[in-house]
Parts: structure tokens; C-alpha cells; sequence
């Protein structure tokens, strides 16, 4: 297509490079300045405090070591940054994905992990290319806000472990085995481990209310590990459990394919592209809702890609844009994606200096990270709001919500969205309005009197002619009301004449099922002409088999009505 084609609205198409362009590139062309890199140094430095604690979190909470969290930081965080199509986007491990790697993780191993996200980052990366990524903006409200807060719950209760010090040989991945667990270890609490948890809770949300700038889980973090170095307390730590933090990233490298392998984790790389996919979207359109500026999906989904695969070649995990660390770069002052790029070094710098000190931080801590992480990530709010909404949106909620926490995330995400479009295509549906110029059935008084129906658009409506409106999309949610309303029709005239001046679309449901109609009109000896139909719904008509002259055709209703003749 050229460059000087235009959309519906009237705008140019991008073209292929404007499309891809990342938005590094563009922030530079338009003149970058020590001052706008003095402030993306100082909002990624803000954000790498933040990232810090919460990738070590969601590692360890996705059932790895949290050393994987920070290569992902750092690999994915980077290429996300520079090569990604949103100027603010920042990106890492995400607890939305903690449910999803956990069962993988636990059903076929960290390297079945790597495949996964190797191909889901290639199908993301095809999904770019393809100019398909506006098409996750069509995702119901309330399926995002299902999936969200029951990823909260789930989070949260996968953290009860570490937040009370139970002793549990083997935590199920399920949520009702694991509050079964739970429950039966709760004689195992440990007084100690319960005294951090809480104590980082509590300094968290003292920050955030007296000294709301401050860097509420990393002070927390750290003297929750100062607290155990000090006075040497009997709580697991990263030390005690992984050994530590490495200094320095590792080597790339891929574990050995097979076909067979690579078959058997398609459906997790489809769940894995598929929620990193929203969950990035999402994030950039919050940060273009912070700022004004505008991200170009398409470009973001390649670099998320992209970064997906590098971050698992260097020992990482999925990676995505993050909606709080993204936001929280937006409010320190970021101008672009330097920042972004700058905070991945600054995780690189802390590993390489401050490695041995991470082997000190309780678990107990990190686990407190996330509690809170999982209250602010369920949309309370919105929940409520939704289920008062209407019975169809809150339909669509609590099975995406109970799905999502019972049974599957994707399932959840799946039926939640099928659901939701049902719902559309049923509004739709009713939305269609059939006006006609004259009583349906002719010379019947009985059943005009107290008719509310009024003369249609000033025609005069004769035994020659009957003109019907029809208002709104006509798909197949509509077809069987509106095919009812004409087949119910007694006497016919000599021509039915349709208005479609304010049909904006037609499938081939609807168009089929006029065909049947005027098939039955035919045998009858009434003609049908279709008035006002745009190049699109015409089109559409003729590929259902109405053609000329068995179907006429006319540019406005006077014009079918010369049609007609004497």
C-alpha cells in the first residue's frame, strides 16, 4: 500500500518504517540534551531501586532463583528499552506471570521453560510484523480486570508460605491443594519469620503514606537483611536457600531441542505470548494516558519479542512491559527510553558490587514484596463496580476471575473473552432497528390502531411500494429478528424497497439470509431493491448471490422508487 494512502478518518497509513521505528531513534532525532539525560539517569536509577527487590521476588516466587529475575531485568529490561515502541515502557519479570512459569516450571523444568519463551517470543515477535497488535485493545474491560485480580489472589497465597516460615516439604501449584497445605502446616509458624514479614509490611506502608517518594521494598528489604546479618536470626535468606547472587551475567546458552519437545510446549508459548502480549500493551497505553504521547503497538510487541528470547538464551525467565515500574518511571521525570536502558545497567552494577550482600535477605522480606504488590494489583475498585455494572459484565468478571484462580489462566482469559463477545454481539444484536413507512400487514386496521410507528422519512408508502430502514450493523446476531420481521409481512406489495444508508457493515450471515428473503419475494412476484448500500456492504451483498437484475440496486430510496415504474 502507499504511502499516501488513507485510513477512513481521512489519516496517511504509516509506513513500514514509521511503524517500526523504536521510539529511541525518534526521542533522538528530535534533539537529546544533558538535561533530558540527567533526568532518565535519575528516573532510571528510581526505578532500578524498585526493580531490584521485586525481580529477586518474582523469581523466586515463579519457582526459580532469583538470580534469573535480575538477568531478566537486565537483558530484557535493555532491549525492551531500546528497541521497543513506547518512550516510557519499562520491562522485567511481572507478577502476572508468576501463576503461568510456576506450572511450568513444575511440569516440564526450567528448560522446558526456555523453549516456551523462545517460541512465544517469536510468535510475538510474528504478531508484530503482522500489524496484529491493535487487536488486543479488543480484550473485554472485565476480562482484564478478572485475570488481574485472581493473578492477586493467586500471588498472594503463594506467598503465605514464606510469609509465616511454614514448613512444607512440596507447595502445590493449584490454589485449593495449596490452601489445603496451608492449612494443615499452620502448627509450623515461625514466630521469627513472622516478626520480618510483618516488619517489612509495616515499613512499606509507613513509607508510602509519610514519605510516599522514598523507596518503600528496597528500605524494607534491606533492613529486613541488615536485621538477619546483625543479629544473626534463624530465617531462610536467599543465602541459606539459593546460595547467593552471581556477580556478572552468564554465559548465553539453549538447552538441546527436539520436535518432540518443542510440540509439547506450544500451548504454554501461546499462553506465555498471549499474556505478555496484554500485559505490555496495557502498560504502554497507561503510560501514554500519564503523558499524552502515543506507543506503536506493533513495534513493542517485536521488541518484546525479541527481549523475550534474549532474556531466556542468557538464564532469564518471560519478561514484559510492567505497569508499576513503567508508571513509576513516568513520575520521576523519564524523557524517553534512555532511562529504561539506563536502569537495566544499574541492576548490572549492583550485581557486580553488591552480589554477597543479597545472600542476607530473608525470604520472609521478598515474600513481604509481593503481598503488597498483590493488594495493589487486584482492582478492588473496579471489581465492584463491574459486578454492579450490569448481570452480563459481572457474568463475564466471575468467570474469568474464578477460572483464572481455580483453574487455568488462559481458560480464564479464553472464556472470559468468548463470553464478552457474545455479550457485544447480543447488545449489538438489539441495537438493530427496523423502521418501515406503513403497516406490515395491508388494509388491516386492527393491527395499525395505537401503532406507535411513524411515517417513514416523509415517502409516501403505497400498494406499489413499502420502504423499511435499516439502522445499525447487520450481522448474524441480528439476521433471525430482522429476516422474522420482513417474513412476517401478509399481503406483499409489488416492491420492497430496503434502506441501507445507515447499515455501516454487513457479514455474509445477514447477506445470505436477505438472499432467502428475496428468493421468497421473487416466487411471489415482488421485486426488491436495496438503496443507499455502501461499497463495502454491497460488495458483500453481491458475493451472497444478489445480483441484477433479480436484486436492484439504487443510490437513494427516491431513486428505487423510479425503479418501480407505472
Amino acid at each position: 500500500m502507499s504511502d499516501t494512502t488513507l485510513h477512513p478518518a481521512g489519516q496517511r497509513r504509516p509506513t513500514f518504517a514509521e511503524m517500526f521505528t523504536p521510539k529511541l531513534v525518534t526521542v533522538l532525532r528530535e534533539g537529546y540534551d544533558f538535561a533530558a539525560f540527567r533526568a532518565d539517569a535519575i528516573a532510571g536509577l528510581t526505578v532500578a531501586i524498585v526493580a531490584l527487590p521485586l525481580s529477586m521476588a518474582i523469581a523466586i516466587a515463579s519457582g526459580l532463583s532469583p538470580d534469573r529475575g535480575l538477568y531478566t531485568t537486565i537483558v530484557g529490561g535493555f532491549i525492551i528499552s531500546a528497541f521497543g515502541g513506547s518512550r516510557f515502557q519499562i520491562g522485567g519479570p511481572a507478577g502476572a506471570f508468576i501463576v503461568l512459569i510456576a506450572a511450568i516450571v513444575e511440569r516440564k523444568g526450567y528448560d522446558g521453560l526456555i523453549m516456551a519463551t523462545l517460541m512465544a517470543g517469536a510468535i510475538m515477535m510474528a504478531v508484530g510484523f503482522l500489524r496484529l497488535g491493535t487487536y488486543i485493545k479488543y480484550i473485554p474491560f472485565p476480562v482484564t480486570v478478572g485475570f488481574t485480580t485472581g493473578i492477586a489472589v493467586i500471588i498472594f497465597a503463594s506467598q503465605v508460605k514464606e510469609l509465616l516460615g511454614l514448613n512444607m516439604p512440596r507447595e502445590p501449584a493449584a490454589l485449593l491443594p495449596k490452601l489445603d497445605a496451608i492449612w494443615t502446616s499452620l502448627g509450623t509458624i515461625q514466630p521469627v519469620t513472622l516478626m520480618i514479614s510483618a516488619g517489612a509490611i509495616g515499613i512499606i506502608l509507613v513509607l508510602r503514606k509519610l514519605r510516599p517518594t522514598w523507596p518503600g521494598f528496597l528500605i524494607a528489604v534491606g533492613a529486613s537483611a541488615l536485621a538477619v546479618a546483625l543479629f544473626n536470626l534463624d530465617v531462610a535468606t536467599i543465602g541459606s536457600r539459593f546460595g547467593g547472587v552471581p556477580s556478572s551475567l552468564p554465559a548465553p546458552g539453549l538447552p538441546a531441542f527436539s520436535l518432540e519437545k518443542l510440540r509439547a510446549v506450544i500451548p504454554d508459548a501461546l499462553a506465555i505470548a498471549l499474556l505478555g502480549s496484554i500485559e505490555s500493551l496495557l502498560s504502554a497505553v497507561v503510560a501514554d494516558g500519564m503523558t499524552g504521547r502515543r506507543h506503536r503497538s506493533n513495534c513493542e510487541l517485536v521488541a518484546q519479542g525479541g527481549a523475550n528470547i534474549a532474556a531466556v538464551i542468557f538464564g532469564g525467565m518471560p519478561v514484559t512491559g510492567t505497569i508499576a515500574r513503567t508508571a513509576t518511571n513516568v513520575r520521576t521525570g523519564a524523557r524517553g527510553p534512555v532511562s529504561g536502558i539506563l536502569h537495566a545497567f544499574y541492576v548490572l552494577m549492583f550485581m557486580a558490587v553488591a552480589a554477597p550482600m543479597a545472600a542476607y535477605i530473608p525470604l520472609a522480606a521478598l515474600g513481604a514484596v509481593l503481598a503488597v504488590v498483590s493488594w495493589n494489583m487486584a482492582e478492588k475498585e473496579e471489581f465492584v463496580a463491574l459486578i454492579k455494572a450490569s448481570p452480563g459484565d459481572a457474568l463475564v468478571l466471575l468467570a474469568t476471575f474464578l477460572l483464572t484462580i481455580f483453574e487455568d489462566l488462559i481458560l480464564g482469559i479464553t472464556v472470559g473473552v468468548v463470553l464478552g463477545s457474545i455479550l457485544f454481539m447480543h447488545r449489538m444484536a438489539e441495537a438493530v432497528e427496523v423502521e418501515g413507512g406503513g403497516s406490515l400487514v395491508s388494509d388491516d386496521v386492527a393491527d395499525t390502531v395505537g401503532s406507535d410507528r411513524t411515517p417513514y422519512g416523509g415517502y409516501e408508502t403505497d400498494r406499489d411500494s413499502v420502504v423499511y430502514r435499516i439502522n445499525g450493523a447487520f450481522f448474524f446476531g441480528a439476521t433471525a429478528n430482522v429476516i422474522e420481521t420482513f417474513e412476517s409481512i401478509g399481503q406483499l406489495p409489488r416492491a420492497f424497497i430496503f434502506d441501507f444508508t445507515n447499515v455501516p457493515l454487513i457479514d455474509t450471515t445477514a447477506a445470505k439470509g436477505l438472499e432467502g428473503f428475496a428468493h421468497k419475494l421473487r416466487r411471489n412476484g415482488t421485486s426488491l431493491i436495496l438503496a443507499g448500500a455502501k461499497p463495502s456492504v454491497r460488495r458483500i451483498l453481491l458475493q451472497a448471490g444478489l445480483h441484477e437484475p433479480e436484486v436492484r440496486y439504487a443510490a437513494t430510496v427516491p431513486d428505487a422508487r423510479m425503479l418501480i415504474g407505472p
